[in-house]
């Protein structure tokens, strides 16, 4: 498959944020990665979900969402990551970037969240309903949108690992909040990290079905 690759700079506000940018000849949509705590564009379960999605005609955004100084006080406070307003504010301002540079065409938006990066795509969907096609959850925090659940218009699935039985609750919660547009889906055997032999596997297939759904026109 032919597929563009390249690496940019995103302007946000005063930042300009990395972001590697995955694009298929013709993409069908593009995603928005948005990792979770402590992680980065270079998370390798993100990573492979992105591959099994550009393998399905998506074009893949994995975007750092802390600039390099920001990520330096993170490493040491580790407070950055759990600010869900400024990371959910640069997730919004990536959308309006993609949605007006068009990079991958005129193709629909959807975010993917991990852990606290779960939270801050569903509070960027809650204000960018108008471009934001789908998202999902991987072992995501959900419940740290709090109020802007109530405001999600966006398709939603919830992916959890079956061992994971407190984000269970956590997510089972939040689904209670986002109502009909929400989805709960358990992957049997999974810990948080879906690290078990086939469990990120099934996540990118779950996520793959998801997206191709609900960004086609």
């Amino acid at each position: 498959m032919d597929e563009q690759r390249s690496t940019v700079a995103i302007p946000v506000g005063d930042a300009q944020l990395p972001a590697d940018l995955v694009l298929p000849a013709q993409p069908v949509g593009v995603v928005l990665f948005a990792h979770g705590s402590g992680s980065s564009r270079h998370s390798p379960r993100n990573v492979a979900v992105a591959g099994a999605l550009n393998d399905r005609g998506l074009g893949t955004v994995l975007v750092d969402l802390l600039t390099p100084t920001e990520d330096e006080v993170d490493a040491r406070t580790a407070e950055l990551r759990f600010d869900i307003g400024l990371l959910a504010s640069r997730l919004a301002g990536i959308v309006d970037w993609l949605a007006v540079q068009r990079p991958a065409g005129d193709v629909p938006i959807g975010l993917f969240g991990a852990s606290t990066g779960a939270a801050a795509a569903l509070v960027a969907a809650s204000s960018r309903a108008d471009r934001v096609g789908a998202v999902v959850s991987r072992g995501g925090r959900p419940d740290l949108a709090e109020e802007a659940l109530a405001q999600v218009r966006t398709p939603t699935l919830l992916l959890v690992g079956g061992l994971d039985e407190e984000v269970i609750t956590l997510n089972e919660r939040a689904l209670a909040e986002l109502g009909e547009i929400g989805e709960l889906r358990v992957i049997p055997g999974a810990t948080h990290l879906f690290e078990e032999p086939g469990a990120l596997e099934q996540v990118a297939d779950q996520a793959g079905t998801w997206f191709t759904t609900h960004l086609s026109r």
